[in-house]
């Protein structure tokens, strides 16, 4: 590996615990509860942040009595409440912009997903360029 590999790799391993970090952060200020596990995964112009144990005891009860579709409605309003300021966090530690957020949760297993596309680097042929 290159002297510019091994500092890119670094770059990207310090970036990926950072938002993984700031993702739990931001989780736990706005529903009072924090995932336990974050894995942060920077390609290119994709950042994919993977989440387990996420959901709140409240939740929890709620999933219990059949009530999956309500977790997931108001999971999904909480990442559309949070998206300012997890796209905040991400173009502020690997100072890109983000073109596009996407956010999703999954019941059993208890996971979820924040996507981060960023805009193109300059030069760089844009989306979808080898």
């Amino acid at each position: 590996m290159s002297s510019t590999e091994e500092h890119a790799s670094e770059t990207s391993g310090s970036q990926s615990a950072a938002i993984s970090q700031r993702v739990v952060r931001l989780l736990s200020e706005y529903t009072g509860r924090g995932p336990t596990k974050a894995r942060t995964t920077i390609s290119r112009d994709l950042i994919t942040v993977v989440l387990e144990d996420t959901l709140t005891k409240g939740e929890r009860s709620l999933v219990a009595n059949g009530k999956d579709d309500l977790v997931l409605t108001t999971r999904f309003a909480f990442q559309q409440t949070m998206r300012t300021d997890l796209v905040a966090a991400v173009q502020d530690i690997t100072g890109r912009d983000v073109a596009a957020f996407m956010s999703a949760n999954h019941i059993d297993p208890d996971m979820a997903v924040e996507v981060f596309v960023l805009s193109p680097e300059a030069g760089s042929g844009g989306y979808g360029s080898s």
